[in-house]
């Protein structure tokens, strides 16, 4: 985790002496619970000068949120965003987007969210993780690489991956959510997948196996010119 910390913090630093950067794209997950807690601890680090320009110039969108639970929902991802970035490092709500969750109509909302992102320039740098069926985001399989921001089912396999948050409960995950496609993801300027963790190390094998395949989503990464990939020794089956 060390080394993508560096990498980030580095990063950021960049975007202070950098005209109108393109925003930052997030993810949520386990794996990004300890990624933000170490970029956070890094950047309190940071002189208050420094500080104070990163939180003024502050940009990000989320991948995703699940329909039906308001941002205040205790398993919204949006209060994940804030519990673990927006409150320690002191950021507006307004300068982390999210899709509205509890939005009447999240076909449309999906549409609101992807015309938001494109007004601010689309993604710059976009961190990843990897799902146990191949999805990035909830792009679940078989997924094209022109598929857009929309709301998708989220398949079994995924509603007891994120089980945890819920009680260990699957049928508690919220069925629908809400994703940035391929299509936006692929448009960004640089990618970061961190995968992490023995259980995604036959997962990991298959996305980059055999080329680009729908059933794996994130194999279209192979497509991207700039990706950079995070492995652990666990993840990568050496322990």
């Amino acid at each position: 985790m060390d080394a993508i910390v560096d990498d980030w913090e580095g990063q950021l630093r960049k975007r202070l002496n950098t005209v109108a950067p393109r925003p930052l794209g997030l993810a949520t997950g386990r794996t990004m619970e300890l990624f933000y807690a170490a970029l956070v601890r890094r950047l309190q680090q940071w002189s208050g000068s420094d500080l104070e320009r990163l939180r003024s110039g502050w940009l990000s969108f989320n991948l995703d949120e699940y329909v039906g639970l308001s941002s205040t929902h205790a398993n919204s991802f949006a209060f994940y965003m804030k519990q673990r970035l927006a409150d320690p490092l002191g950021l507006l709500p307004e300068q982390l987007h999210l899709p509205d969750g509890a939005a009447a109509q999240p076909d449309l909302e999906a549409r609101r969210y992807s015309q938001e992102l494109q007004r601010a320039g689309g993604i710059g740098l976009q961190l990843l993780g990897l799902g146990g069926n191949g999805h990035i985001g909830f792009n679940e399989p078989p997924c094209g690489a022109d598929a857009p921001c929309r709301c998708v089912q989220l398949c079994a396999a995924t509603r007891e991956q994120n089980a945890a948050a819920f009680g260990g409960v699957s049928d508690q995950v919220p069925a629908r959510a809400i994703t940035l496609g391929i299509a936006e993801i692929l448009a960004a300027q640089e990618l970061h997948l961190i995968v992490t963790g023995a259980t995604k190390t036959e997962i990991l094998r298959r996305v980059f196996a055999n080329g680009c395949d729908p059933s794996l989503p994130a194999s279209w990464l192979l497509r991207h010119p700039r990706v950079r990939l995070w492995v652990d020794d666990a993840a990568l089956g050496l322990r």
